[in-house]
C-alpha cells in the first residue's frame, strides 16, 4: 500500500487522558500538522494501515496495550515499519529509552511537554525519517511565536 499524498505530515496522537489528547491535537493542528487523536491503542492500530501516519506521538502508559507495544504492532506492517515514534509520560519510566529504540523512538518527553520543544522535536523526527516537511507549519508557527521545525534547527 502506497502512502497517501498529503500537504502536511500526519501525526497520530494517542493518549487516554481526554484533556491531554485535546491539548496536543489542538497545538499540533494550530501549527499546521494534520492530526488524528486516539484514546486507545486499539483504535490507533486499526487506523494506521489505511491512514499511514508520518509520526506517532503516544503516552507510554495506555490501558490495554502500552504506547511502545502499540508502536510495535503498527510497525509490523512493512509499509509502516519506519514510522518514527515519540513518547510522553507524567512518570518516571526507567527503561523507556531502551524499549523505544526498537520502535524508532525518536524522543521521550515528560508531561506536560513544552509546546515549543515538542514542535521542534517533531520537526526533527520527521526530517530524520525523510518525511516531507509541513509547508504550512513554519508560517503558522511563526505567527503564533512558536518554535519552528526547520532544517536550520534540525542541523544543530
Amino acid at each position: 500500500m502506497n502512502p497517501p499524498e498529503r500537504q502536511q505530515p500526519l501525526i497520530f496522537v494517542v493518549d487516554d487522558d481526554p484533556a491531554a489528547l485535546g491539548e496536543l491535537t489542538a497545538l499540533l493542528s494550530a501549527v499546521g500538522f494534520a492530526c488524528h487523536g486516539y484514546s486507545t491503542s486499539k483504535s490507533a492500530v486499526a487506523a494506521a494501515e489505511s491512514l499511514q501516519p508520518d509520526l506517532i506521538l503516544s503516552d507510554v502508559a495506555l490501558p490495554e496495550t502500552g504506547g511502545v507495544e502499540m508502536c510495535q504492532r503498527i510497525q509490523q506492517n512493512p509499509a509502516l515499519a519506519g514510522v518514527p515514534a515519540m513518547f510522553l509520560s507524567a512518570g518516571q519510566v526507567p527503561d523507556i529509552i531502551h524499549r523505544s529504540n526498537g520502535v524508532h523512538g525518536a524522543y521521550f518527553l515528560r508531561k506536560p511537554p513544552d509546546p515549543e520543544v515538542l514542535i521542534e522535536l517533531i520537526g526533527r523526527a520527521l526530517q530524520q525519517a525523510g518525511a516531507a516537511p509541513c509547508q504550512r507549519c513554519s508560517a503558522a508557527a511563526q505567527e503564533k511565536g512558536a518554535a519552528v521545525p526547520s532544517p536550520l534547527l534540525s542541523a544543530r
